[in-house]
């Protein structure tokens, strides 16, 4: 197939548009969700939290969220379906896959002689677009059977919490004893449950303490990486305009969420004072 058109961006459209179909009506197509997922070592575990909170900021009742709000289960949902059909942008379009489960699925693909990468649309076109088909196809296939299920969805939320509890503890402690086969990995699996009941009770929010234990590791050695191609300046992450862009914005979120607090509080503070 010989074609002179910008198949990479033709490539992100489509793709986009897959995941777009799969938000549900409350929310809007969800950028973080996609663009999050067109980054390597991005997975939904980060993207859904990101999502939720995205959502719960531009909401006019944040208060709703924690509380049953369907846009905080759908914001979640559509960025986890979103960042899994974004991977297949940079695996097709560059052979780089965003995770271990687009990983093993280019192992797949190089076993059958398939090569990702941009000429993947040269030498296979009839197999990316045949993929890209079934993108759309997969989002009918969903809807024909979530709605005749839903019902049986919606009858799980309401098994009693003695009932489903111990299940989903039974569950994690089967799904951490499985990575590794070692009892010590159920022990810190526990220990860490305890440590999210306390933080529920003594209301702390569970969200950054996920999203840091998911990209600690990433972030380390990312972190290192880029110390060693600077010999050890920090202006390594300013002096570029890309990161330098993401430093700025990820300072300006860190101070307006520091301000937000502050104004929160200022009210009981002025409180006490008039008290006293």
């Amino acid at each position: 197939m010989k074609t002179r058109l910008p198949w990479i961006p033709l490539l992100l459209l489509l793709v986009a548009a897959s995941a777009c179909a799969r938000q549900p009506p409350p929310v809007l197509p969800d950028p973080p969700g996609f663009f999050l997922g067109l980054l390597p070592g991005c997975a939904p575990a980060v993207t859904t939290f990101i999502a939720y909170d995205v959502e719960k900021r531009v909401s006019k009742t944040p208060e709703r969220f924690g509380k049953g709000a369907i846009e905080g289960v759908a914001a979640p949902e559509g960025a986890n379906n979103a960042t899994s059909s974004a991977g297949f942008v940079p695996l097709f379009a560059f052979g780089l896959p965003t995770g271990p489960a687009l990983a093993v699925l280019m192992g797949g693909l190089m076993m059958y002689g398939l090569q990702p990468g941009p000429m993947l649309f040269q030498t296979n076109p009839k197999f990316v677009w045949a993929v890209i088909a079934s993108m759309y196809i997969g989002n009918v296939i969903l809807l024909v059977l979530n709605l005749p299920l839903v019902g049986f969805w919606a009858r799980i939320a309401l098994i009693p919490f003695p009932v489903l509890g111990p299940l989903i503890i039974l569950c994690s402690v089967i799904g951490a004893y499985s990575i590794r086969f070692m009892l010590f990995d159920v022990w810190v699996t526990l220990l860490f449950g305890v440590i999210g009941y306390a933080m529920r009770k003594l209301h702390f929010p569970i969200a950054p303490l996920v999203l840091a234990t998911v990209l600690a590791q990433m972030l380390e050695t990312s972190l290192q990486q880029s110390l060693l191609i600077s010999q050890g300046s920090s202006f390594i992450f300013f002096n570029r305009p890309i990161a330098g862009f993401f430093m700025v914005l990820a300072l300006a979120s860190i101070a307006r969420g520091m301000w937000l607090q502050f104004r929160s509080h200022a009210p009981e503070i002025a409180l006490d004072d008039a008290d006293e």
